[in-house]
């Protein structure tokens, strides 16, 4: 009898170990850090993303800073080295999170009208006489950051499918930062046309731009809609929560701000499309070195 009750005290005492340790292992940070990619200027970002993030530390209960990065690269960095928790990415952005710095996608963003998906545009000012893709050769050309998606990788297929070589073709390619610096960049006449899509595009009218500005000369096919990811490593019940908040997200002037209409549950297999790109973009420039050779 003795031995029986040892051995439930030895087995409750085991399992009261255990049931710590697995309230450790869950427990949270005492404040997370909330990054995300420069589609605009630092100030533009951290108004558009201000009210989001307000929401997001009274949901979870715990600090929320919200970083707004120098470029794409950064964020992807900085989840790799775990000084980004919860990050905003782009589709390729987020592929390479994923590849580096193991990073989940847990919510899409939703378009104003609907659409969890964006498109890709090519623009022109509109006062230039630049109306095609013919027109622009010999002309100056701007894609935004190497890591974005509408702003670099969709054209670049693009270009390939029509024979098009931007390194031959424009008398000058510049990567010019983010979508907002791009757009100003072709309304200002510093670049002839440049890459950018329609939630940035729409994210600056009537405060930077108006449409009657510009020229959109191409779009392109839907892309999934930009991902917010998590690190892997953090508490599965901090990632369920994030997630649950930011699908509830649905204050009228923060999304306002944002441009979009809310957040619905996303995964990794919804940008397997984007890594197809990926790779034959890959495939593009490891030809274009071995032509050079």
């Amino acid at each position: 009898m003795k031995k029986m009750i040892l051995a439930l005290v030895v087995l409750g005492v085991a399992l009261t170990v255990s049931l710590s340790q697995a309230l450790a292992a869950q427990q949270w940070p005492e404040e997370i850090t909330f990054g995300v990619i420069p589609v605009a200027s630092s100030r533009e970002m951290s108004d558009s993303f201000g009210d989001l993030t307000s929401y997001l530390q009274k949901e979870l209960g715990i600090k929320v800073k919200l970083q707004v990065a120098g470029d794409y690269a950064a964020v992807i960095t900085g989840m790799q080295h775990k000084h980004v928790d919860v990050a905003y990415l782009g589709p390729k952005s987020y592929c390479e999170a994923a590849r580096r710095a193991g990073a989940e996608a847990v919510a899409v963003e939703v378009g104003e009208d609907g659409t969890a998906g964006y498109y890709g545009f090519i623009i022109t000012r509109a006062d230039s006489g630049l109306t095609d893709l013919n027109s622009l050769k010999g002309k100056t050309w701007a894609f935004t950051d190497p890591q974005s998606t509408s702003g670099t990788l969709v054209p670049t297929i693009y270009f390939n499918e029509v024979g098009i070589d931007p390194h031959k073709y424009f008398s000058k390619v510049i990567y010019s930062g983010s979508h907002e610096a791009s757009i100003l960049a072709v309304k200002s006449g510093k670049v002839a046309a440049a890459s950018t899509n329609n939630l940035d595009y729409s994210r600056g009218l009537g405060r930077h731009w108006q449409e009657k500005d510009f020229n959109i000369i191409w779009k392109s096919d839907l892309i999934p809609g930009s991902p917010i990811a998590v690190r892997s490593d953090l508490p599965s019940s901090l990632k369920m929560a994030i997630k649950g908040a930011f699908i509830s997200y649905n204050d009228k002037e923060g999304l306002e701000k944002l441009k979009i209409a809310g957040y619905i549950p996303g995964n990794d297999s919804m940008y397997n499309g984007v890594r197809e790109l990926i790779v034959m973009k890959n495939a593009l420039k490891k030809k274009a070195k071995v032509a050079r050779q």
